[in-house]
């Protein structure tokens, strides 16, 4: 399809399953074009289970991806946090986090997850603490590992209130029809609500 103009690209994505975005609504809802009619997409909710979905694909193969840190991070955290997170370790360790206790109110953080390489760490940290808290003990280990990857996935994902080019919006829907379970967002909502072009007739007493 090399050669084509930009109409011509923007009708073959019309013509995928997603559409093609036009607009972005508020700073956190995509509107794509599709041949039918539109979709309205909640870009938080959206990538967030991209990242959820890539995070277990990665445990399930050959481990979560890591990206070692040239320069190891410490974060200062209340007592209590650093205590829970290196009664963890081990698990955090499995799931690319690798970090050991320095001092009584400080963790160094030396390995992330690659795809979570850019996330504000100390948040994170402090959501996984909330997260094992919430969950507790008695849950399954995999319940618990799903639901801190799930935690995981939420603090790195395309956050509402953030602007995107369309290019941008373009490249997440191309990545929602490729990833699995797209349609809900890790807590069950959905994550984009489609309206044909009946729907919209239908709306405004046309039919």
């Amino acid at each position: 399809r090399a050669g084509l103009s930009g109409a011509g690209r923007a009708a073959i994505a019309v013509d995928c399953p997603l559409g093609v975005a036009r607009a972005q609504l508020h700073y956190n809802s995509i509107v794509a074009q599709t041949s039918a009619g539109f979709i309205l997409i909640d870009q938080h909710a959206a990538h967030e289970r991209i990242v959820y979905e890539r995070l277990k694909a990665e445990r399930a193969g050959k481990g979560v991806e890591v990206q070692p840190l040239l320069v190891p991070q410490v974060i200062e955290l209340d007592a209590g946090a650093v205590a829970q997170l290196l009664s963890m370790e081990q698990e955090l360790a499995s799931l690319g986090l690798t970090l050991e206790g320095f001092g009584e109110t400080s963790v160094i953080l030396r390995e992330v997850p690659a795809a979570l390489a850019k996330a504000d760490m100390r948040r994170l940290l402090n959501a996984l603490v909330d997260a094992q808290t919430e969950e507790g003990t008695s849950s399954a280990l995999p319940e618990r590992t799903n639901h801190l990857l799930a935690t995981m996935a939420c603090h790195w994902s395309v956050r509402a209130g953030r602007a995107l080019r369309i290019d941008e919006m373009n490249a997440l829907l191309r990545e929602m029809e490729r990833t699995p379970n797209a349609g809900q967002c890790n807590h069950g909502r959905p994550t984009f609500i489609a309206l044909d072009m009946k729907d919209i007739e239908r709306l405004f007493g046309r039919s």
